[in-house]
C-alpha cells in the first residue's frame, strides 16, 4: 500500500491507496478540492460538514448524469450494432440472390448457345438437303431434255 499526503480545505491528510494509484488519487483529490472551494466561494462558509455534503451530492449528481449518458450511448451502440447485423444479413441475402441470378443467367446462356449450335446444324443440313434436291432436279431435267 502506498501513502499519499494531500491538502484539503487547508488541512493535511494522509491517505492510503494501491501501489501505482498514487497519481490517480492525487488527481481525484484535486478535482474534489476544486469543487469544494468553488462551492465555498459561491455559497459562503456554511460549515465544513455541510459544504462536504453539498460537494458529495454535486459529485454524485455529475456521476449519475455521466452514467445516464454512458448508458444511453450503450443503448445507441447496441441499436447501431443490431442495425449493422440486420444490414449485414440483408447484404448476404442480396449477394446470395445475385449469385443465384448469375448462375441462372449462365445456365440460360449455355442453353441458348447449345440451341444456336443445334439450329445452325439444322440450317446447314437444310441448306445441304435443299442443294441436293436442286442438284437432283437439275440432273433429272437434263436427262429429260436429252431423252426428248
Amino acid at each position: 500500500m502506498a501513502n499519499v499526503s494531500i491538502k484539503f480545505n487547508n488541512k493535511e491528510f494522509l491517505l492510503s491507496c494501491e501501489d501505482g494509484q498514487e497519481e490517480q488519487l492525487e488527481e481525484l483529490l484535486i478535482q474534489i478540492n476544486q469543487k469544494f472551494n468553488h462551492l465555498k466561494n459561491d455559497l459562503g462558509n456554511l460549515g465544513e460538514n455541510k459544504l462536504l455534503l453539498i460537494t458529495a451530492v454535486k459529485i454524485m449528481d455529475e456521476y449519475y448524469e455521466t452514467k445516464k449518458k454512458v448508458d444511453q450511448k450503450k443503448d445507441e451502440l447496441r441499436d447501431l450494432s443490431n442495425k449493422f447485423k440486420e444490414l449485414k444479413s440483408l447484404i448476404y441475402a442480396y449477394k446470395d440472390t445475385k449469385e443465384d441470378e448469375i448462375n441462372k443467367l449462365n445456365l440460360d446462356h449455355q442453353n441458348f448457345k447449345k440451341e444456336i449450335e443445334n439450329n445452325q446444324k439444322k440450317y446447314e443440313k437444310l441448306i445441304e438437303d435443299a442443294t441436293n434436291e436442286i442438284s437432283n432436279f437439275v440432273e433429272k431435267s437434263k436427262l429429260e431434255n436429252r431423252s426428248q
